[in-house]
């Protein structure tokens, strides 16, 4: 998706500029807002058919979802391509996506690259986190750690929590760069600090461990509690015993405060 601000910008302009079309699509994102998908779809068409690349590119994550009409990729590369060539970078974002998955269009990894660059130089988070996982997996571009860490770093700047985990783990395994446990960590914790349940559960190894921070049981407890809350059931387990295997050299005084903690515990919240 576009950034807040820049969507904000773009749409006072079109206010501004056009009140014939921003009044439409006002309506068309209030009626997303409160489900009325039919509503929207009926709204959206008409703009996109003029040409509008907000209205396009809505129109195709329409199609993609099944949102107001019937799923149909086919309709949503459509209506992707012409927001895309337009520079509509959700528009180019999601037509990557769609060529990766192979939705609508076989599978090409090329062309994914190709779209992904475009919305990630217009500054889009969710695409740079995707252009730095193919150069890290090699798909559609060599395998390049570098080229992977610049994209993740972008992103993560922007506050994309994947992007922050991915950089945690090439600084924790050496991938790209010499193995650096406290860089680890600082990147572990932005993403757990988001809510990211990995990066949680691997800041509590961290702190179980005393790699890059100091051994600390009761902040591994807190870590790998709140990564059991946050995991698919088949993932919990892992954390319930890590969390368990910690709190054994725990007093039951630092469990409880451990406990209060992790029930307090918010999103965003600086530890």
């Amino acid at each position: 998706m576009r950034t807040p601000s820049a969507a904000v910008i773009l749409i006072i302009s079109l206010c501004m500029a056009c009140p014939a079309i921003a009044g439409p699509y006002e309506d068309a994102a209030a009626a997303v807002r409160r489900g009325d998908y039919k509503s929207a779809y009926n709204l959206y068409k008409p703009l996109a058919e003029q040409g509008f690349p907000l209205a396009q590119a809505n129109l195709g994550y329409m199609y993609a979802n099944g949102q107001g009409v019937p799923q149909n990729y086919a309709e949503a590369m459509k209506w992707y391509r012409k927001a895309a060539i337009q520079g509509d970078a959700m528009a180019q974002y999601n037509l990557g996506v769609m060529y990766a998955l192979g939705q609508g269009v076989p599978r090409n990894y090329a062309e994914a690259v190709k779209w992904y660059r475009k919305a990630a130089d217009h500054g889009d988070a969710l695409a740079q986190n995707s252009l730095g996982l193919m150069y890290y997996n090699g798909q559609g571009v060599p395998q390049n750690y570098a080229e992977a860490m610049k994209w993740y770093m972008k992103a993560a700047d922007l506050g994309h929590a994947p992007s922050q985990f991915s950089l945690g783990l090439m600084y924790h395994y050496s991938q790209g760069v010499p193995q650096n446990y406290a860089e680890a960590v600082k990147w572990y914790r932005k993403a757990a600090d988001l809510g990211h349940p990995h990066a949680q559960f691997n800041l509590g190894s961290m702190y179980a461990k005393g790699q890059g921070v100091r051994q600390d049981y009761a902040s591994a407890y807190v870590w790998f509690d709140l990564a059991a809350s946050r995991f698919p059931v088949s993932e919990r387990e892992s954390a319930n015993r890590n969390r368990d295997h910690v709190a054994s050299r725990m007093t039951p005084a630092q469990i409880a405060e451990a406990q209060k903690v992790a029930r307090e515990w918010k999103p965003g919240k600086e530890r």
